[in-house]
C-alpha cells in the first residue's frame, strides 16, 4: 500500500503543510500542555531523514514516531526530505493520546497508523496520576479526529498493519482506567471494528504508597473484567496478547 504522505508531496501541500506547522514551532503550543520550553537535543530536518531512511534499509515495516506531539514540524520537514529520497514506509503516530486536535490535523495524509493510549476516562484520577484534568477530553477528541483521517486498521495477509487506528488501554487496579466507559466509547462513538489492545502489564516501580491502588500490579479478576467489558461493550477486535 502507498503511503498517504508521498500523495502530499508530489502535489506541494507537504511543503505547505511545514510552514503552518513552523508557527507553532516557534511558540511550543503544539501539545495540550503548552509548556513553550525548550527542551531536548537539537536533530536537523536532514539528520532525521537520514535516520528514516536508515530504518528502511534495516527492513523495518514502518516509521514509529513516539510521543511526536511537540515536533510535529521537524518531523513533517524530515519526511519532505525522506520521501524526496526513496523512503516507502508507512508513518506510524505513537503517541499517549494528550493531543491538541490542531497539530494532528497537520498530519492529515500524511499519517497512515494512529496508536494512541487512551489513559483515564474520568478527569480525577488523570489529575491526581498525570497532572491533566483535561486529559479524557483531549484523549477522546484526538481519538475522534485520528479516526476522521484513517478510519479502522487495515491488516495486510502477512500480518502487518497498513494504516488505521489502534488503541491501546492499560488495565489499572480498582478500575482507575475507566475501562468499561472507554470501552463504550471506542465501540459506540469510534467504531466496534476498533482494533484495541487491553494491556495488562501494568507494574509499579519505586516506593508508591502514596499513588493508593497504583502500588500494585493488576490482578487475573481484574483484567478478566475488563476483556469482559470490553466485549459487552461491543468491540471485537481486541488484542490480548499482553496478558
Amino acid at each position: 500500500m502507498r503511503p498517504a504522505y508521498l500523495d502530499l508531496a508530489a502535489s506541494g501541500e507537504l511543503e505547505e503543510r511545514i510552514a503552518r506547522a513552523q508557527v507553532h514551532l516557534k511558540g511550543c503550543d503544539l501539545c495540550p500542555r503548552l509548556c513553550h520550553g525548550k527542551l531536548g537535543r537539537e536533530v536537523t530536518a536532514d539528520e532525521w531523514a537520514d535516520l528514516m531512511l536508515g530504518l528502511q534499509r534495516r527492513g523495518c515495516h514502518n516509521i514509529n514516531i513516539v510521543t511526536p506531539s511537540h515536533v510535529v514540524p521537524a518531523l513533517l520537514e524530515a519526511l519532505a526530505i525522506a520521501a524526496g529520497n526513496g523512503l516507502r514506509l508507512p508513518l506510524v503516530y505513537n503517541t499517549g493520546g494528550y493531543d491538541s486536535v490542531e497539530t494532528l490535523r497537520l498530519m492529515e495524509g500524511v499519517v497512515d497508523i494512529y496508536m494512541p493510549d487512551f489513559k483515564f476516562w474520568d478527569p480525577d484520577p488523570a489529575t491526581r496520576f498525570t497532572g491533566a484534568p483535561d486529559y479524557p477530553d483531549r484523549a477522546r477528541a484526538a481519538i475522534r479526529e485520528m479516526h476522521r483521517q484513517v478510519g479502522d486498521l487495515e491488516i495486510g495477509s502477512d500480518g502487518v498493519a497498513r494504516r488505521g487506528l489502534l488503541v491501546r488501554h492499560l488495565v489499572l487496579p480498582e478500575g482507575l482506567a475507566g475501562t468499561a466507559a472507554v470501552c463504550r466509547f471506542l465501540a459506540t462513538e469510534i467504531s466496534p471494528a476498533t482494533y484495541t489492545n487491553v494491556m495488562a502489564q501494568y507494574h509499579p516501580a519505586g516506593r508508591l504508597e502514596r499513588l493508593g491502588p497504583l502500588d500494585r500490579p493488576v490482578t487475573h479478576r481484574e483484567y478478566t473484567e475488563a476483556l469482559a467489558a470490553a466485549r459487552a461493550a461491543g468491540l471485537w477486535r481486541l488484542d490480548e496478547r499482553n496478558r
